[in-house]
Protein backbone atom coordinates (compact mmCIF):
# COMPACT_ATOMS: atom_id res chain seq x y z
CA UNK A 1 0.00 0.00 0.00
CA UNK A 2 1.33 3.40 -0.99
CA UNK A 3 0.05 6.65 0.55
CA UNK A 4 0.97 10.04 -0.92
CA UNK A 5 1.30 12.94 1.52
CA UNK A 6 0.26 16.20 -0.17
CA UNK A 7 -0.71 19.75 0.69
CA UNK A 8 0.26 23.35 0.14
CA UNK A 9 3.84 24.40 0.98
CA UNK A 10 4.63 24.91 4.67
CA UNK A 11 1.66 23.02 6.10
CA UNK A 12 3.78 20.38 7.86
CA UNK A 13 3.91 17.60 5.26
CA UNK A 14 7.61 16.83 5.67
CA UNK A 15 7.40 17.26 9.44
CA UNK A 16 4.67 14.62 9.52
CA UNK A 17 6.63 12.40 7.12
CA UNK A 18 9.69 12.63 9.39
CA UNK A 19 7.59 11.76 12.42
CA UNK A 20 6.00 8.65 10.94
CA UNK A 21 8.98 7.29 9.02
CA UNK A 22 12.02 8.61 10.93
CA UNK A 23 13.47 9.09 7.44
CA UNK A 24 14.80 12.58 8.04
CA UNK A 25 13.17 14.28 5.04
CA UNK A 26 14.21 17.92 4.81
CA UNK A 27 11.74 20.36 6.33
CA UNK A 28 12.24 24.09 5.84
CA UNK A 29 10.31 27.33 5.92
CA UNK A 30 10.10 28.03 2.19
CA UNK A 31 7.98 26.66 -0.68
CA UNK A 32 9.11 23.62 -2.70
CA UNK A 33 11.60 22.44 -0.10
CA UNK A 34 10.52 18.95 -1.16
CA UNK A 35 11.19 18.63 -4.88
CA UNK A 36 11.77 14.95 -5.53
CA UNK A 37 9.40 12.86 -3.40
CA UNK A 38 10.82 11.35 -0.21
CA UNK A 39 9.82 7.73 0.33
CA UNK A 40 9.67 5.84 3.62
CA UNK A 41 8.41 2.33 4.39
CA UNK A 42 6.97 1.68 7.85
CA UNK A 43 5.85 -1.49 9.60
CA UNK A 44 2.22 -1.83 10.63
CA UNK A 45 2.32 -2.41 14.38
CA UNK A 46 0.40 -5.61 15.24
CA UNK A 47 0.74 -7.10 18.71
CA UNK A 48 -0.81 -10.35 17.43
CA UNK A 49 2.42 -11.11 15.59
CA UNK A 50 4.52 -10.65 18.72
CA UNK A 51 2.31 -13.03 20.73
CA UNK A 52 2.31 -15.63 17.97
CA UNK A 53 6.07 -15.27 17.57
CA UNK A 54 6.52 -16.12 21.25
CA UNK A 55 4.11 -19.05 20.98
CA UNK A 56 5.91 -20.55 17.97
CA UNK A 57 9.39 -19.50 19.10
CA UNK A 58 9.69 -18.13 15.57
CA UNK A 59 12.92 -17.05 13.93
CA UNK A 60 11.37 -14.14 12.04
CA UNK A 61 8.41 -11.78 12.42
CA UNK A 62 7.30 -9.92 9.27
CA UNK A 63 4.59 -7.28 9.74
CA UNK A 64 2.56 -5.71 6.96
CA UNK A 65 4.08 -2.50 5.57
CA UNK A 66 2.91 0.85 4.24
CA UNK A 67 4.93 3.07 1.90
CA UNK A 68 4.62 6.81 2.51
CA UNK A 69 5.57 9.29 -0.21
CA UNK A 70 6.18 12.92 0.75
CA UNK A 71 5.24 14.82 -2.41
CA UNK A 72 6.23 18.41 -3.23
CA UNK A 73 3.92 21.22 -2.08
CA UNK A 74 1.13 22.12 -4.48
CA UNK A 75 0.18 25.70 -5.38
CA UNK A 76 -2.50 27.44 -7.43
CA UNK A 77 -1.90 26.85 -11.12
CA UNK A 78 -0.23 23.44 -10.63
CA UNK A 79 -2.60 21.92 -13.20
CA UNK A 80 -1.14 24.37 -15.72
CA UNK A 81 2.45 23.73 -14.69
CA UNK A 82 2.87 26.33 -11.91
CA UNK A 83 5.31 25.48 -9.14
CA UNK A 84 6.31 21.89 -9.70
CA UNK A 85 2.94 21.29 -11.40
CA UNK A 86 3.26 18.40 -13.80
CA UNK A 87 5.93 16.68 -11.71
CA UNK A 88 3.65 16.87 -8.67
CA UNK A 89 0.71 15.43 -10.61
CA UNK A 90 2.73 12.52 -12.00
CA UNK A 91 3.88 11.53 -8.50
CA UNK A 92 0.37 11.69 -7.05
CA UNK A 93 -1.10 9.45 -9.76
CA UNK A 94 1.03 6.55 -8.52
CA UNK A 95 -0.38 6.25 -4.97
CA UNK A 96 -3.28 4.15 -3.64
CA UNK A 97 -4.67 6.89 -1.43
CA UNK A 98 -3.92 10.56 -0.80
CA UNK A 99 -3.18 12.07 2.60
CA UNK A 100 -4.13 15.77 2.53
CA UNK A 101 -2.19 17.61 5.23
CA UNK A 102 -4.12 20.79 6.04
CA UNK A 103 -2.67 23.49 8.25
CA UNK A 104 -4.94 24.48 11.14
CA UNK A 105 -2.37 26.07 13.48
CA UNK A 106 -1.45 29.77 13.48
CA UNK A 107 2.25 30.63 13.78
CA UNK A 108 3.54 34.01 12.61
CA UNK A 109 7.04 32.57 12.28
CA UNK A 110 5.94 30.08 9.61
CA UNK A 111 4.77 31.76 6.42
CA UNK A 112 1.65 30.67 4.57
CA UNK A 113 1.77 30.93 0.77
CA UNK A 114 -1.61 32.72 0.78
CA UNK A 115 -0.76 35.04 3.66
CA UNK A 116 -3.22 33.63 6.22
CA UNK A 117 -4.34 30.32 7.72
CA UNK A 118 -7.64 29.09 6.27
CA UNK A 119 -7.97 25.28 6.16
CA UNK A 120 -11.15 25.26 4.06
CA UNK A 121 -9.60 27.56 1.45
CA UNK A 122 -6.53 25.32 1.32
CA UNK A 123 -8.70 22.24 0.73
CA UNK A 124 -10.50 24.09 -2.07
CA UNK A 125 -7.17 25.08 -3.64
CA UNK A 126 -5.87 21.51 -3.66
CA UNK A 127 -9.16 20.04 -4.87
CA UNK A 128 -9.50 22.57 -7.67
CA UNK A 129 -6.02 21.94 -9.05
CA UNK A 130 -6.55 18.18 -9.03
CA UNK A 131 -10.00 18.61 -10.58
CA UNK A 132 -8.55 20.74 -13.38
CA UNK A 133 -5.92 18.10 -14.05
CA UNK A 134 -8.62 15.41 -14.20
CA UNK A 135 -10.76 17.51 -16.56
CA UNK A 136 -7.85 17.54 -18.98
CA UNK A 137 -7.35 13.76 -18.61
CA UNK A 138 -11.05 12.95 -19.01
CA UNK A 139 -11.49 15.30 -21.98
CA UNK A 140 -8.57 13.73 -23.86
CA UNK A 141 -9.94 10.24 -23.26
CA UNK A 142 -13.47 11.19 -24.34
CA UNK A 143 -12.18 12.84 -27.50
CA UNK A 144 -10.29 9.64 -28.34
CA UNK A 145 -13.38 7.41 -28.24
CA UNK A 146 -16.12 9.88 -29.18
CA UNK A 147 -15.96 9.20 -32.93
CA UNK A 148 -16.24 5.44 -32.42
CA UNK A 149 -19.23 5.84 -30.08
CA UNK A 150 -21.03 8.38 -32.28
CA UNK A 151 -20.39 6.23 -35.34
CA UNK A 152 -22.13 3.27 -33.68
CA UNK A 153 -19.07 1.04 -33.86
CA UNK A 154 -18.29 0.95 -30.12
CA UNK A 155 -18.41 -2.32 -28.19
CA UNK A 156 -20.18 -2.49 -24.81
CA UNK A 157 -16.97 -1.77 -22.85
CA UNK A 158 -16.17 1.36 -24.90
CA UNK A 159 -19.79 2.53 -24.65
CA UNK A 160 -19.70 2.10 -20.86
CA UNK A 161 -16.39 3.98 -20.64
CA UNK A 162 -17.85 6.86 -22.64
CA UNK A 163 -20.96 7.06 -20.44
CA UNK A 164 -18.92 7.01 -17.22
CA UNK A 165 -16.41 9.56 -18.50
CA UNK A 166 -19.26 11.88 -19.53
CA UNK A 167 -20.78 11.64 -16.03
CA UNK A 168 -17.43 12.25 -14.39
CA UNK A 169 -16.58 15.18 -16.64
CA UNK A 170 -19.92 16.83 -15.81
CA UNK A 171 -19.18 16.37 -12.10
CA UNK A 172 -15.65 17.76 -12.43
CA UNK A 173 -16.95 20.85 -14.24
CA UNK A 174 -19.12 21.48 -11.19
CA UNK A 175 -15.81 21.49 -9.21
CA UNK A 176 -16.67 18.22 -7.47
CA UNK A 177 -14.06 15.42 -7.23
CA UNK A 178 -14.69 12.17 -9.10
CA UNK A 179 -14.76 10.19 -5.82
CA UNK A 180 -18.16 11.79 -4.97
CA UNK A 181 -19.82 9.92 -7.85
CA UNK A 182 -21.74 6.89 -6.53
CA UNK A 183 -20.64 3.85 -8.54
CA UNK A 184 -21.39 0.13 -8.65
CA UNK A 185 -18.46 -2.24 -8.13
CA UNK A 186 -18.09 -3.04 -11.84
CA UNK A 187 -18.27 0.66 -12.70
CA UNK A 188 -15.56 1.46 -10.15
CA UNK A 189 -13.24 -1.06 -11.81
CA UNK A 190 -13.68 0.75 -15.13
CA UNK A 191 -13.11 4.17 -13.53
CA UNK A 192 -9.94 2.89 -11.81
CA UNK A 193 -8.54 2.34 -15.30
CA UNK A 194 -8.86 6.08 -16.06
CA UNK A 195 -6.19 6.90 -13.39
CA UNK A 196 -8.03 10.03 -12.27
CA UNK A 197 -6.46 11.76 -9.28
CA UNK A 198 -9.76 12.89 -7.72
CA UNK A 199 -11.14 9.34 -7.76
CA UNK A 200 -8.50 8.27 -5.24
CA UNK A 201 -9.55 7.78 -1.59
CA UNK A 202 -8.66 10.64 0.75
CA UNK A 203 -7.47 10.97 4.34
CA UNK A 204 -7.58 14.55 5.61
CA UNK A 205 -4.98 15.28 8.29
CA UNK A 206 -5.67 18.42 10.28
CA UNK A 207 -2.26 19.62 11.48
CA UNK A 208 -3.04 21.44 14.71
CA UNK A 209 -1.03 22.97 17.51
CA UNK A 210 -0.55 20.83 20.63
CA UNK A 211 -3.36 22.81 22.30
CA UNK A 212 -6.61 23.12 20.33
CA UNK A 213 -8.15 26.62 20.47
CA UNK A 214 -11.60 27.76 19.27
CA UNK A 215 -10.27 28.70 15.81
CA UNK A 216 -8.91 25.21 15.26
CA UNK A 217 -11.93 23.52 16.88
CA UNK A 218 -14.30 25.35 14.52
CA UNK A 219 -12.27 24.40 11.47
CA UNK A 220 -12.11 20.76 12.57
CA UNK A 221 -15.93 20.64 12.68
CA UNK A 222 -16.13 22.04 9.14
CA UNK A 223 -13.50 19.56 7.94
CA UNK A 224 -15.57 16.72 9.41
CA UNK A 225 -18.48 17.81 7.23
CA UNK A 226 -16.28 17.87 4.11
CA UNK A 227 -14.84 14.43 4.86
CA UNK A 228 -18.29 12.96 5.50
CA UNK A 229 -19.65 14.36 2.22
CA UNK A 230 -16.80 12.71 0.26
CA UNK A 231 -16.64 9.40 2.12
CA UNK A 232 -13.14 10.43 3.27
CA UNK A 233 -11.36 9.91 6.59
CA UNK A 234 -10.32 12.73 8.94
CA UNK A 235 -7.72 12.64 11.70
CA UNK A 236 -6.17 15.46 13.70
CA UNK A 237 -2.67 15.61 15.14
CA UNK A 238 0.20 17.97 15.86
CA UNK A 239 2.95 17.02 13.41
CA UNK A 240 5.59 18.97 15.35
CA UNK A 241 4.76 17.16 18.59
CA UNK A 242 4.75 13.81 16.76
CA UNK A 243 8.24 14.59 15.42
CA UNK A 244 9.49 15.57 18.88
CA UNK A 245 8.05 12.40 20.41
CA UNK A 246 9.65 10.08 17.88
CA UNK A 247 13.10 11.53 18.65
CA UNK A 248 12.77 11.00 22.42
CA UNK A 249 14.08 7.98 24.34
CA UNK A 250 11.20 5.47 24.78
CA UNK A 251 10.87 6.04 28.53
CA UNK A 252 10.62 9.85 28.11
CA UNK A 253 8.24 9.44 25.17
CA UNK A 254 5.66 7.52 27.19
CA UNK A 255 5.79 10.02 30.05
CA UNK A 256 5.42 12.97 27.66
CA UNK A 257 2.49 11.28 25.87
CA UNK A 258 0.72 10.86 29.20
CA UNK A 259 1.28 14.53 30.04
CA UNK A 260 -0.22 15.59 26.70
CA UNK A 261 -3.04 13.04 26.87
CA UNK A 262 -1.87 11.28 23.67
CA UNK A 263 -3.02 7.65 23.68
CA UNK A 264 -2.38 6.89 20.00
CA UNK A 265 0.51 7.98 17.76
CA UNK A 266 -0.04 9.87 14.51
CA UNK A 267 1.28 6.85 12.61
CA UNK A 268 -1.23 4.52 14.27
CA UNK A 269 -4.04 6.98 13.49
CA UNK A 270 -2.98 7.11 9.84
CA UNK A 271 -2.70 3.34 9.54
CA UNK A 272 -6.12 2.77 11.09
CA UNK A 273 -7.67 5.40 8.85
CA UNK A 274 -6.03 3.98 5.72
CA UNK A 275 -7.10 0.39 6.49
CA UNK A 276 -10.67 1.55 7.13
CA UNK A 277 -10.74 3.79 4.06
CA UNK A 278 -9.39 1.16 1.70
CA UNK A 279 -11.30 -1.72 3.27
CA UNK A 280 -8.19 -3.67 4.23
CA UNK A 281 -7.65 -6.50 6.72
CA UNK A 282 -4.75 -8.83 7.56
CA UNK A 283 -4.54 -12.60 7.69
CA UNK A 284 -1.56 -14.36 9.26
CA UNK A 285 0.70 -17.29 8.47
CA UNK A 286 2.52 -18.67 11.49
CA UNK A 287 5.22 -21.23 12.18
CA UNK A 288 8.70 -21.70 13.59
CA UNK A 289 10.36 -20.18 10.50
CA UNK A 290 8.21 -17.05 10.28
CA UNK A 291 5.12 -15.30 11.57
CA UNK A 292 3.84 -12.93 8.92
CA UNK A 293 0.89 -10.60 8.28
CA UNK A 294 -0.58 -10.34 4.78
CA UNK A 295 -2.76 -7.39 3.78
CA UNK A 296 -5.83 -8.06 1.64
CA UNK A 297 -9.13 -6.39 0.75
CA UNK A 298 -12.06 -7.18 3.02
CA UNK A 299 -14.20 -9.81 1.26
CA UNK A 300 -11.25 -11.63 -0.33
CA UNK A 301 -11.81 -15.35 -0.86
CA UNK A 302 -9.33 -17.98 0.37
CA UNK A 303 -7.75 -18.77 -3.06
CA UNK A 304 -7.05 -15.08 -3.75
CA UNK A 305 -5.59 -14.68 -0.25
CA UNK A 306 -3.31 -17.63 -1.03
CA UNK A 307 -2.27 -15.81 -4.20
CA UNK A 308 -0.86 -12.98 -2.07
CA UNK A 309 1.79 -15.43 -0.90
CA UNK A 310 2.48 -17.01 -4.29
CA UNK A 311 0.56 -17.32 -7.55
CA UNK A 312 1.06 -21.12 -7.43
CA UNK A 313 -0.87 -21.19 -4.14
CA UNK A 314 -3.89 -19.64 -5.85
CA UNK A 315 -3.57 -21.64 -9.07
CA UNK A 316 -3.37 -24.99 -7.27
CA UNK A 317 -5.55 -24.10 -4.26
CA UNK A 318 -7.17 -27.13 -2.59
CA UNK A 319 -8.22 -25.81 0.81
CA UNK A 320 -6.97 -23.85 3.82
CA UNK A 321 -6.83 -24.82 7.48
CA UNK A 322 -8.05 -21.78 9.42
CA UNK A 323 -7.95 -21.00 13.12
CA UNK A 324 -9.11 -17.74 14.67
CA UNK A 325 -6.39 -15.75 16.44
CA UNK A 326 -8.42 -15.46 19.67
CA UNK A 327 -9.01 -19.22 19.76
CA UNK A 328 -5.32 -20.03 19.29
CA UNK A 329 -4.22 -17.53 21.94
CA UNK A 330 -6.93 -18.72 24.35
CA UNK A 331 -6.03 -22.42 24.03
CA UNK A 332 -2.32 -21.75 23.61
CA UNK A 333 -1.57 -24.64 21.26
CA UNK A 334 -2.39 -25.41 17.60
CA UNK A 335 -2.89 -29.15 18.22
CA UNK A 336 -5.23 -28.42 21.13
CA UNK A 337 -7.25 -26.21 18.76
CA UNK A 338 -7.54 -29.26 16.48
CA UNK A 339 -8.78 -31.42 19.34
CA UNK A 340 -11.35 -28.79 20.33
CA UNK A 341 -12.64 -28.42 16.76
CA UNK A 342 -11.44 -24.84 16.44
CA UNK A 343 -9.68 -25.39 13.10
CA UNK A 344 -11.94 -25.29 10.05
CA UNK A 345 -11.23 -26.60 6.56
CA UNK A 346 -11.97 -23.65 4.27
CA UNK A 347 -12.81 -24.15 0.61
CA UNK A 348 -12.74 -21.85 -2.40
CA UNK A 349 -15.79 -19.87 -1.27
CA UNK A 350 -14.45 -19.06 2.20
CA UNK A 351 -14.27 -15.31 2.91
CA UNK A 352 -11.09 -14.52 4.84
CA UNK A 353 -11.57 -12.62 8.11
CA UNK A 354 -9.20 -10.24 9.87
CA UNK A 355 -6.81 -12.18 12.11
CA UNK A 356 -7.40 -15.56 10.47
CA UNK A 357 -4.33 -17.78 10.86
CA UNK A 358 -4.14 -19.80 7.67
CA UNK A 359 -2.27 -22.85 6.38
CA UNK A 360 -2.83 -23.37 2.66
CA UNK A 361 -2.97 -26.74 0.90
CA UNK A 362 -2.27 -26.63 -2.83
CA UNK A 363 -1.15 -28.76 -5.74
CA UNK A 364 0.38 -27.62 -9.05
Amino acid sequence: MKLGIVGLPNVGKSTLFNAITKAGAESANFPFCTIEPNVGVVDVADERLTKLGAMYNTKKITPAQIEFVDIAGLVKGASEGAGLGNKFLSHIREVDAIVYVVRCFVNDNIIHVDGSVDPLRDIDTINLELILADIETATKRIDKIKKVVNGGGADLQTQKEYELLSKILELLKQEKPARTLKLKEEEQKIVDGFFLITSKPIIYVANTSDTIDDFQRGNLEKMKEIAASEGAELISLCAKTEEELINMPPEDREMFKQELGIDCSGLDKLIRASYHLLGLISFITAGEKEVRAWTIKRGTLAPQAAGKIHTDFERGFIRADVVKYDDLISLGDYNLCKEKGKIISAGKDYVVQDGDIMLFKFNV
